[in-house]
């Protein structure tokens, strides 16, 4: 059976933190949601990574 591969987004949540998340567990509305949305990236680690550079950049709080 193939893997699915659709991507890794970094979501920001509403207290500012941002998630990194497969495109699986996005929701429709969480994409039609005004909320920034960073992706798609290969791979979690790379996800993982853009997510740390976007909380040195102060577009997301840490955890």
């Amino acid at each position: 059976m193939p893997e699915r591969n659709e991507g890794w987004y970094v979501v920001q949540g509403e207290d500012g933190s941002c998630q990194v998340l497969s495109a699986e567990n996005i929701s429709r509305e969480r994409l039609q949601d005004q909320r920034p949305i960073w992706g798609p990236y290969a791979t979690q680690d790379e996800a993982i990574a853009r997510r740390v550079g976007l909380i040195r950049s102060g577009k997301c709080n840490p955890v």
